[in-house]
């Protein structure tokens, strides 16, 4: 039996002990998706909220985006870094004995912003008891060569981790899901990324529209090839509110079934060359925004199913 090489595991080898991700969702950021910058109305699949489950809502609506002059909204950002670190770093440390922590900035984009702003709240987070690094979740139309040398600077002395969304390598599945930016783009900042010594961890997604079974098992091989450090794989599931939930309403689209994403997941497992970490094999909502597929309500069953597979094909998770 082949243990999957889990972040988990890339923590206990590097650092001797564990670290767990500790995530922060702070208001006033949003994505250029969203904006208008690149496209609008966000990607068919986002309602950001069900990714964020630390996500406070702002009284009056201020957003970020790189050119902001000012940003009225600093003080109440480095609060919730702040509050939200220490609740749930006490509450893993309660509950797991763990000593170590990411700050993790998880919801929309989070280099989305004025160069100072990401300074002053990534080193808030950098100050806080028992952190030791920072990942940063962003897209890769939303980086810069400055953030980049800056994190760059920070890896010097921190363990620092870009997170990129890839979602696939076909372009015309993301101009379908509204991306607004091609693979290409994807493939030259993780590249720019990696040159600077920077971990990278890529996002993907399995059951993406009218994408087949091989197509999403070449997104898995193609992100290999750009040098991705982890790998974050998850089914699309479709939540209210969302233009793929008009999409499934109308019976325009068909979520992946459950059989399929584990197989497809379980053959992505043995296509990851020892260096790749695994972050995460599935993902769901156990609340009434959830349309589809049922499978995706209870993410204790899918652990189990997936668990399961893997063991069946020689794998410990």
């Amino acid at each position: 039996m082949k243990k999957v090489f889990t972040i988990g595991r890339y923590f206990r080898k590097k650092f001797g002990e564990d670290v767990y991700k500790v995530p922060l969702s702070i208001l006033g950021f949003t994505c250029p998706n969203i904006d208008g910058t690149v496209a609008k109305g966000g990607c068919t699949f986002c309602l950001n909220e069900s990714f964020s489950p630390n996500l406070a809502k702002p009284s009056k609506k201020f957003y970020l985006n790189p050119d902001s002059s000012d940003n009225p909204l600093l003080e109440k950002q480095l609060d919730q870094v702040r509050i939200q670190y220490r609740e749930t770093s006490r509450r893993l440390a309660g509950k797991y004995g763990v000593k170590k922590f990411l700050a993790y900035f998880q919801s929309f984009t989070n280099t989305y912003a004025p160069i100072e702003t990401l300074k002053a709240l990534y080193e808030e987070a950098l100050r806080q008891p028992g952190c030791i690094g920072l990942s940063i979740g962003t897209r890769s139309d939303s980086v810069t060569e400055e953030i980049l040398d800056y994190l760059a600077e920070l890896s010097e002395t921190y363990e620092i981790w870009i997170e990129y969304g890839i979602q696939s390598i076909y372009d015309e599945t993301l101009e379908a899901i509204n991306r607004g930016h091609d693979s290409a783009n994807v493939r030259a900042w993780i590249a720019k990324s990696k040159a600077r010594g920077l971990n990278v961890c890529g996002h993907i997604i399995f059951g993406l529209p009218g994408e087949t079974e091989a197509m999403m098992l070449d997104t898995v091989r193609e992100s290999i090839a750009w040098g991705i450090d982890s790998i974050k794989i998850h089914p699309l599931y479709v939540v209210r509110n969302t233009a793929l939930a008009v999409d499934y309403l109308k019976g325009k689209f068909t979520p992946i079934d459950e059989a399929t994403y584990i197989r497809l997941l379980v053959e992505s497992i043995r296509m990851l060359p020892p260096t790749i970490s695994v972050q995460r094999v599935t993902a769901g909502i156990e609340d009434d925004s959830l349309l589809a597929p049922e499978w995706c309500r209870s993410k204790h069953e899918q652990m189990k199913h997936i668990r399961a597979a893997l063991r069946e094909a020689g794998y410990i998770y």
